[in-house]
This record gives C-alpha cells, structure tokens and sequence, in this order.
C-alpha cells in the first residue's frame, strides 16, 4: 500500500515537519497558519489536537491548547481537529503536504477508535502519533485504522528490543525523540544525537525524524545531516499568532533542513 506520509521524505533531501496547534489562537487562525505552513515549505504538517492534559508537551504547546480549548467554549478537541484538517487539505487538494494528527489515547477512546479512524480517513489525514499509546498496546488502534499511518517514538531510553518493535509498527516514518522530557525550544541539543540516531535507523526501513527541542534553523539543519527529518514544534507555535512572521520562520527552517546535505 502508497502511503503519502511515506513519500514525503525524499532520499538525499530531508524532510521538514511542522507542528501547529489546532485552534489556536483561534479556529480560523490556525488554518491561516496550516496555509503558512505549505506555502512556507513545510513538507509534513503535525497538526495538534488540544487536550486538557499533555503529558509529553512543554508549556508553549500546552499553553496553546488551553487557549484554543477556551476560544471555543471549551469544545474544540479531535473532532474539530479533524474538521480543521478536512477543510484544509479540500482547499489545498493535491498540493497539500500530508497531515499527520498529534493528540493522545483518551480521546481517540472517548470517540471510539472505529468512528476516529473512520473520520480521520474521510478528512484525507495521512497519519497520527499518540505518545500515550505504546506499540505492545495498538493493536486494537492499528486493527481500526487501515489507511493510516501510526508513528511510534523511539526515545533515548529505548531498548533495542523496543526500538525493534516501533521500527517494524510504525508507518509513515520513525519519531525520534531527541532527549528525554518534554517538547519545548532548546538551547542545545544533546551530543550523543547522532548516535541515537544511527541506533533508530539501523532497526527500521522507514525514514527517522527528530523531535524534541529543535528550535532554529541552524539547529534544523544540524540535525538534519544525520536524520532523514526534522521535527519543529514550540519554536513554530510561538509565531503562530502572526501567519507572515510564521511563513517566514518555517521557510529558513525549511531552507536549512532541505539544503544541509548541499
């Protein structure tokens, strides 16, 4: 089976993907920011889906999700998020990069996995990483979800027997978490990256992407040299107020990631 989100990453040209929040700061201003991204170069779109508890979130993603829970009366959640997508990627049709969810289990759950996936498929979504949903628990997930990517993260923690696993049930591409924590901008990223990486790559066929504090484009391009993508989440999300000043950051990280192996 073709999988978009598969496609998206080209051999010998990294992949940029970039992390909005669904919602923020309002509904019609997070699909303003949805178009900044494509038009900008982002080559895969995580769109977030706000929740009242993210665990692996640092405060600039959270923060984000409170506001765009209360702009809508505390209403906005999955399934706005996948209404937000479906909109977006109609408009945008065959040009659209692919749009992978972030959100967690619980709502997946209170929706009931059948009638998500179902939904998400309808939209035109090409993926979904849930960082609450370890690979030893998705199969009912996966069972329901055909037609879906399911990312799993790899974490520096990760045994070699878990990095088997995630590497032979994910689709689409490996999330490669970059340190241990939470997502949020940081200064520097750790030394022993390059290795992480190699260790993901080497139990997988899939494309790897990092994750977890990248925040410029020097640090995008970076990373880049070892991975096949680059994840920017709260560095993005800070500037998705201003849709100019978004296209304009997203198109250095998106110049720095795609031209780092020139």
């Amino acid at each position: 089976m073709t999988s978009r989100l598969r496609d998206a990453f080209v051999a010998d040209r990294p992949a940029l993907v970039a992390y909005v929040m669904g919602g923020y700061p309002t509904r019609d201003g997070s699909l303003a920011a949805l178009h900044a991204l494509a038009d900008a170069g982002a080559d895969v779109i995580e769109l977030g889906i706000p929740y009242s508890d993210p665990l692996a979130d640092g405060p600039v993603i959270r923060e984000a999700a409170d506001e765009a829970r209360e702009a809508a009366g505390g209403a906005f959640g999955l399934a706005e998020t996948i209404d937000l997508a479906r909109e977006f990627l109609a408009e945008l049709g065959q040009s659209a990069p692919p749009v992978v969810l972030m959100g967690y289990l619980n709502p997946l759950m209170r929706m009931g996995l059948p009638k998500a996936a179902s939904a998400m498929r309808d939209a035109g979504v090409s993926g979904v990483i849930v960082p609450d949903l370890p690979p030893d628990m998705a199969r009912p997930w996966l069972a329901a979800s055909a037609g879906i990517d399911t990312v799993f993260l790899a974490a520096p923690t990760s045994t070699p027997e878990r990095l088997d696993k995630v590497g032979r049930m994910s689709g689409g591409f490996v999330y490669c978490v970059s340190t241990t924590g939470v997502t949020g901008e940081r200064s520097e990223l750790p030394p022993e990256l390059a290795g992480l990486v190699a260790r993901v790559k080497a139990s997988t066929e899939l494309p790897v992407a990092v994750g977890f504090g990248v925040s410029t484009p020097e640090q995008a391009g970076s990373v880049a040299r070892h991975a096949d993508g680059v994840v920017v989440g709260s560095a993005i999300v800070r500037r998705q107020r201003d849709p100019e000043a978004l296209r304009g950051f997203v198109a250095e990280l998106a110049s720095a990631v795609h031209s780092s192996r020139q």
